[in-house]
């Protein structure tokens, strides 16, 4: 719809401004004397209204209500048309409810859906509707449910705003959804309206599924425009990260292409077997049981809720599955690498596009339930992206149908699919229509050697992260092979892009052995990264991984990774719908430990705040939680959350199953510590556990500054210089505007660093750094120069790292450090190091 004729609905003389009601009945008999005086609806419509309100509740939320009559007295509208009250005090819609803007609905068919879909906009951007509450002028009301930040492609030629760029893009996989939820993280940062147009088709900037829906390829010329206050701010930020990205995304490219050069000689079966043909997604060789997942295909029941409690429970879902994948992007970066992570933030985007909130406020006004609305919804888009003929934004639909699983699950626990957490032992080849992003990131490599999916294709996430992972995948091998049975064994040549399904014993022979040589290339290559990071000059530096779950421990470990310097231990509340109980979180941690044979296991205490938030837990909604109620003060605030995982902790312990410590998160007194070494002793008594070395995380100034008090009562530090680097520049490292602000090499961050080492090195004491400098070869070796003692990263990184301290002096680092701590910049910083930086 157009807006014109949605202008047509909407004027001056049906908007009233600063009115007062007595209550609810008063503003909707109001309302409906407004629409009977413009001659659009019957008086009686008004009593088809309140009696709409008994049926359903028509509050929308944030202030705004959208009474309307019943479907049966539709007759009584005359001609359609909308009314509008301001109600600057409120009324009280509903117990606990208080309408600020009123909007009254008479319609013949749908032509208010254009209406409502800007209202839905509009409840997303709480600024502006406090903007429209206080109005003295009735054309800002008019505008704002005319105007509309995504224009309609049908309702005319595309036309530019009034300020514009153009550009060509030059990443070789055009704009898929990784960079473009990059552009829509920077145009979010502006209230300027801008768009992106290719030809005749234009796209929001601030909507990744709109931008998708341009299906950018290498060398597309688009045009981008922006209009409003800060336009040329907005177009300059934007400019400048999608120019940025483009280094990262050739970068991307050259690497899978060197990899697909150096890949192992191919396989051939001597015996010649049947094999189901698909796509090459995943190089290598498997050899396992077949197991075929069969996709959940019940119908989402439809439960109707009223139109209040339907907000909220949605609500609710986006959120937890935010910080879901939130989570496992966290997750992933530091087990598997950053790119693989954009994977979850991407997914995560997708839950902000305005026409998957539109289109299920829409169904859940008209009556449906809020899970079956939500699954329409995800459907209908997901299906227009498929519609577009594009391989690439086909992934994307699959994304999409991904993250609309989790929300349906935060929606309804019944709905739960298998999580693939059964698998049986031994190796297993997994056969599905299709796997998610998010299943395949989880899956247990100790139990999954191959994939094969009927559907996808080779630049699928689920492909990606096969690639990543070293599992041998095969995609678009059509449905034959969704039809093999259970057990029986199999090949997988990822390399060729074929599934071997009656192998031979001379088959199965040859296919061994092959794994077995390629095996043998991998444990030579292996034990040189297990050597220790000693440098030239004989100082040696203990380079560990993050990892949060057991079954990651043998890829860590074949990554040189020599113990686990950060388990973070809020996987286990953010990946479950309640809070794990004691006996769950020892499950867990004595597997950990078990897994690492005695290596040092670093388990750090719950860190929930900031960015991590766990819907179940029911906390507080805070302004900025960053400098809230997060880390250590929580767990001071909260012991049912701190003590059942201190007990099952010390259980471990006590039941001798590893070299485990435990470190505290988000310190920032003396006190603090006091309290909780105090909380740990009672405990460890009770259990007649032993002694564990304790630590704490420095990731605040204050922490620090305070080195030299702190260490005397603890055993080590652990430095966070992700956190750290956020609070010493006050950089959001989650605005895209200042990401790039946000670098650990800043001299200032690097200070504090020094001084936390001098501070721990007086009471004998080491310190060890978690952050993501420690996984960056050259931050590595300045660490190492300012006298850190332990490394922690993603098993990725480990073995870039050692080589680096492997081929320096102590002495040589710590020259370097020196000259770092003298520097005035980041970038002055990195110039020490020269190509290495």
């Amino acid at each position: 719809m157009t807006s014109t004729s949605v202008g047509n609905l909407l004027s001056r003389q049906l908007v009233r401004l600063k009115v007062v009601a007595a209550d609810k009945g008063d503003a909707i008999a109001q309302a409906g004397a407004l629409l009977a005086a413009a001659g659009c609806v019957a008086p009686a419509y008004a009593e088809s209204m309140v009696r709409r309100e008994a049926a359903a509740n028509t509050f929308l939320g944030h202030g705004v209500a959208i009474p309307h009559g019943l479907a049966e007295d539709r007759h009584l509208v005359l001609r359609n048309g909308i009314a509008i009250l301001q109600l600057p005090q409120g009324v009280e819609w509903n117990a606990g409810q208080t309408a600020r803007l009123v909007v009254a609905i008479a319609a013949q068919s749908d032509a208010h859906l254009a209406v409502l879909r800007r209202l839905t906009r509009l409840l997303q951007d709480e600024s502006r509707l406090e903007a429209l509450f206080a109005t003295e002028d009735a054309d800002d009301i008019l505008a704002a449910l005319i105007d509309d930040a995504a224009p309609d492609a049908k309702s005319g030629p595309a036309v530019d705003l009034a300020s514009k760029f153009d550009w060509t893009v030059s990443y070789p996989s055009g704009l898929h959804a990784r960079p473009a939820s990059r552009w829509v993280d920077a145009a979010r940062g502006f209230s300027a309206q801008i768009r992106v147009r290719h030809g005749d088709e234009t796209a929001d900037a601030k909507s990744l599924v709109s931008l998708l829906q341009l299906g950018l390829t290498q060398g597309a010329v688009v045009t981008v425009s922006s209009a409003g206050p800060d336009a040329a701010a907005a177009l300059d930020a934007l400019k400048r990260v999608m120019d940025g990205l483009s280094a990262q995304e050739q970068a991307d490219a050259a690497l899978a292409a060197r990899r697909a050069e150096t890949l192992a000689p191919a396989w051939s079966p001597p015996g010649h077997p049947a094999f189901i043909a698909g796509v090459a997604a995943s190089p290598g060789l498997a050899i396992g049981t077949l197991r075929t997942i069969t996709p959940v295909t019940d119908a989402i029941p439809d439960r109707p809720v009223p139109l209040t409690e339907g907000g909220a429970l949605l609500d609710g879902a986006l959120s937890t599955t935010r910080f879901q994948l939130r989570a496992l992007a966290d997750d992933t970066a530091r087990r598997v690498g950053a790119a693989e992570a954009d994977i979850f933030r991407a997914q995560a985007e997708l839950l902000n596009d305005t026409d998957l909130i539109t289109i299920t406020c829409q169904l859940m006004v008209e009556g449906h339930g809020p899970a079956w609305a939500w699954n329409t919804a995800v459907d209908r888009v997901a299906a227009r992206l498929s519609a577009l003929g594009n391989p690439v934004l086909a992934a994307r639909a699959a994304d999409l149908r991904d993250v609309g699983r989790r929300v349906l699950t935060a929606l309804d626990p019944a709905l739960k699919r298998d999580d693939l957490s059964s698998l049986p032992e031994g190796p297993t080849v997994l056969i599905a229509a299709d796997l998610s992003p998010s299943d395949t990131a989880s899956l247990d490599t100790d139990k999954v050697v191959g994939l094969v999916t009927a559907l996808g294709g080779p630049t699928s996430h689920t492909a990606i992260l096969a690639r990543t992972l070293g599992l041998p995948a095969v995609v678009a091998a059509g449905s034959a092979a969704l039809d093999l049975a259970d057990g029986a064994t199999v090949i997988v040549d990822g390399q060729a892009g074929r599934l071997y399904v009656d192998p031979s014993e001379a088959d199965l022979r040859a296919a061994a052995a092959w794994i077995e040589k390629q095996q043998e290339i991998r444990a030579r290559e292996s034990e040189a990264r297990a050597l220790p990071a000693t440098t030239q000059d004989g100082h040696r530096i203990e380079v560990v991984a993050n990892i949060n779950q057991s079954h990651q421990a043998t890829f860590a470990l074949s990554q040189g990774a020599e113990g686990v310097g950060l388990m973070r231990t809020e996987f286990l509340f953010l990946e479950s719908d309640h809070a794990p109980d004691e006996d769950e979180q020892y499950a867990a941690y004595a597997a950990m430990l078990r897994a690492m044979d005695g290596r040092p296991v670093i388990v750090r205490a719950l860190d929930i705040g900031g960015d991590k938030q766990v819907a179940h837990l029911d906390l507080p909604k805070e302004e900025n939680p960053f400098l809230g109620v997060r880390g250590a003060r929580l767990l001071l605030r909260r012991p049912e959350l701190l003590e059942p995982q201190l007990r099952a902790l010390y259980r471990a312990a006590a039941d001798g199953l590893g070299n485990l410590s435990i470190m505290f998160p988000m310190i920032t007194s003396v006190s603090e510590i006091q309290a909780l070494k105090t909380i740990c002793a009672r405990i460890r008594d009770e259990i007649g556990a032993p002694e564990v070395p304790l630590g704490i995380m420095i990731e605040v100034p204050a922490a620090a500054i305070q080195a030299r008090s702190m260490a005397q009562y603890v055993d080590f530090f652990s430095i966070g210089t992700n956190d750290l680097t956020q609070y010493v520049l006050a950089v959001d490292r989650q605005n895209a505007e200042l990401a790039a602000d946000a670098d650990a090499l800043h001299p200032a961050v690097l200070r504090l660093i020094h001084q936390t080492v001098e501070g721990a090195r007086a009471h004998g004491k080491w310190v060890g750094v978690c952050g993501g400098l420690a996984g960056d070869p050259f931050g590595a070796g300045l660490l190492a120069g300012l006298g850190v003692k332990e490394l922690s990263m993603t098993p990725r990184e480990v073995p870039a790292v050692k080589a680096r301290l492997r081929g320096s002096s102590l002495a040589a680092l710590a020259d370097l450090a020196a000259r770092a701590l003298e520097a005035e910049s980041a970038s002055d910083v990195r110039a020490l190091g020269g190509a290495d930086a």
